[in-house]
């Protein structure tokens, strides 16, 4: 069943893993991202930070994963998002969001969602989600 949204309605929030290395190095390589900040300890450190941090677009693509449920029914058609916070190894983030409108387009319905990444009660990352339910041509 297509899923139907209204105004208000929260997206069940999802609790992610603790963050570590080996997530790091897969996303780089997936990626292409190799800025050694992410991967090197020295470097980091060099660069001033505590730590080792996380790339900013894996917070986004971890966002992104509260729409994977509801790809067989439509799309991410529209990602806008801002860095608020680094995350560390070690850190376990919580990613949810909660829709914000609704339109009838030609394509089907479109949905706008707020959305966010969280370390306990700090926001690390959020953004602007629109969402694209197909049309029925039935």
């Amino acid at each position: 069943m297509k899923p139907r949204w209204e105004v208000g309605d929260e997206l069940d929030e999802r609790t992610l893993p603790p963050l570590d290395r080996m997530r790091l190095i897969k996303y780089a390589g997936a990626s292409g991202d190799f800025n050694p900040i992410h991967l090197i300890d020295e470097a980091a450190a060099e660069a001033g930070l505590p730590g080792i941090i996380a790339h900013g677009m894996l917070m986004v693509a971890s966002m992104g994963l509260l729409f994977s449920g509801y790809l067989e029914h439509g799309y991410v058609k529209t990602f806008r998002s801002r860095f608020s916070g680094m995350v560390f190894l070690g850190d376990v983030l919580r990613v949810g969001g909660r829709a914000g409108g609704v339109e009838e387009t030609d394509e089907g319905r479109l949905y706008a969602f707020e959305v966010y990444a969280r370390r306990g009660e700090e926001t690390v990352a959020s953004g602007e989600v629109g969402f694209l339910i197909y049309e029925d041509h039935g």
